[in-house]
């Protein structure tokens, strides 16, 4: 082999490792500051499972600062939130068909959008800072009320509480609490 080939791969080598080491290292620091979180519901056949980046509040005013008013989140931090049903349910009355989904909302004061998007993206945001979302893609918008919170909650978390026939998916952070309420969809009639 010629020296300056050889030369070449060496080099090329050397930039693909250097970039691995970059890659994971940012991926480390990112996921340090909102760590990925995996939360899961299951009774009665129903399986949901929701993952996403759990960002810390960090003395920061969230909703209408951090996370602006009527603006597409991405729910989390990092990569885009998705959720997942084995099953057809009822979000807020509306039908959501089993599948894999990714989460944004549009927060509110009073109420916000919750989004199921069928499509995936590679990260939450892009460059410009702004949603990958793109809105064709949307299986299902519905409005929900938000309640406020005594207490502070730190660290955005989201989690499934179940009450009588509902579950409810529930997105928490800072002073505001989202019950997004689910049941399973009434069987299919052929």
């Amino acid at each position: 082999m010629k020296p300056v080939l050889k030369n070449a791969l060496k080099l090329a080598g050397g930039i693909a490792v250097l970039s691995l080491i970059i890659v994971l290292i940012l991926r480390y620091n990112t996921k340090a500051h909102s760590p990925e979180a995996t939360v899961q519901y299951e009774d009665n056949g129903l399986k949901m499972e929701v993952f996403y980046n759990r960002p810390y509040k960090k003395g920061r005013n969230i909703f209408g600062g951090l996370v602006p008013y009527g603006e597409v989140w991405r729910t989390g931090a990092n990569e885009a939130t998705t959720f997942e049903t084995h099953e057809d349910i009822m979000v807020d009355g509306s039908l959501l068909r089993a599948g894999k989904y990714t989460l944004w909302t549009i927060p509110g004061k009073n109420s916000w959008k919750v989004i199921f998007n069928s499509q995936m993206y590679p990260w939450g945001i892009d460059m410009d800072k702004k949603a990958y979302r793109n809105p064709q893609y949307d299986a299902l918008v519905v409005e929900i009320g938000v309640d406020k919170l005594q207490e502070n909650v730190e660290q955005f978390t989201i989690f499934f509480s179940k009450s009588n026939d509902l579950v409810f998916m529930i997105l928490t952070w800072d002073h505001t609490s989202v019950p997004v309420p689910i049941k399973p969809a009434p069987p299919k009639v052929f």
